[in-house]
């Protein structure tokens, strides 16, 4: 569960989670995947010896966040304003953001987190200082990866309403899970996070199936409405910005293993003018735990070489 509640100004509750060195002068905001929630930390004893204070916000209707207005169609933008009115309204009223006192922070996406977390960078180039986005999928129509029954059913919802769209997709969701014989708040398995075999190695480090399992029961405790918004927001409609517009410094990291691999980060990087590829030998999509040391060196400015 998250650490506090923040009050946008449409009312809307974010939860905020903070991971980290409290006391680092360098804020960084991870944006979790899907589906997730913000009390993931990849690795808490590298998090803690570094010179980051991590917040991670819960995106719509995932842990202690309140779904989008009934309505409202959901949008990768939609989570990047969020995050920044966060960060403008602590700035703006005198609150520091963890120790900082400057209005920009650094930003990292992992896996669904990525998308946001280039939509924050797009959006609000004055807000954020560097970025890195971790196996984050390129758009299906220009690297295919997402099934095409999955994307058929994508393009039929998107020609409905929103609310309609969002209520047939949840009871998709509960006919699974019924099927499945388990209720719709169980928490999601592993491999709904893309993990696979290739990850097993990994999978075993100290503490990290239990994070992931704790952050897969924090998703799912307001059902599956945080899965069904960020389906429907990445792939019913366009993302809502240009990834070349991206003008940041930026640190692409993908396991060479991964589903989501090497050609996803090559679509980014070819059409982001400040972006370094990094492919991780032997692993997949936990890349983000082997890699998540250097990441934190690289957004706080520890390390200038993108070497991993």
């Amino acid at each position: 569960m998250a650490d506090q509640i923040f009050m946008l100004e449409s009312g809307r509750r974010l939860g905020v989670s903070s991971h980290g060195n409290p006391l680092a002068d360098d804020v960084v905001v991870f944006c979790h995947p899907a589906p997730g929630s913000g009390v993931f930390d990849p690795d808490p004893t590298v998090s803690e010896r570094s010179d980051a204070h991590i917040i991670a916000i819960d995106r719509p209707g995932y842990g202690s966040s309140d779904p989008l207005p009934a309505g409202e169609w959901p949008t990768v933008t939609r989570a990047a304003e969020d995050i920044a009115e966060y960060i403008r309204r602590r700035a703006n009223a005198g609150m520091a953001i963890g120790n900082n006192s400057e209005r920009t922070v650094s930003v990292v996406g992992w896996s669904a987190g990525g998308r946001v977390a280039l939509a924050l960078a797009a959006r609000h180039p004055s807000l954020v200082k560097r970025l890195a986005v971790i196996g984050t999928p390129a758009p299906n129509d220009e690297v295919e990866w997402i099934p095409k029954p999955l994307a058929n059913e994508s393009a039929r919802l998107a020609r409905l309403p929103a609310q309609e769209a969002i209520e047939r997709l949840t009871d998709a969701f509960a006919h699974q899970a019924a099927a499945a014989g388990v209720s719709e708040n169980s928490p999601p398995p592993l491999a709904m996070l893309g993990v696979r075999d290739v990850d097993d190695r990994v999978l075993g480090a100290p503490g990290l199936r239990d994070r992931l399992e704790q952050m897969l029961a924090d998703a799912v405790r307001q059902g599956s409405i945080g899965q069904v918004t960020d389906l429907l927001a990445y792939t019913a409609h366009p993302w809502g910005f240009e990834v070349s517009n991206v003008a940041v410094e930026t640190l692409l990291v993908y396991g060479r293993a991964d589903e989501i691999g090497q050609a996803h980060g090559e679509w980014y990087a070819d059409r982001m003018p400040n972006a370094t590829l990094d492919a991780v030998d032997g692993v997949g999509h936990l890349v983000v735990y082997p890699a998540w040391k250097r990441v934190l060196e690289f957004l706080t400015f520890g390390q200038e070489g993108p070497a991993l």
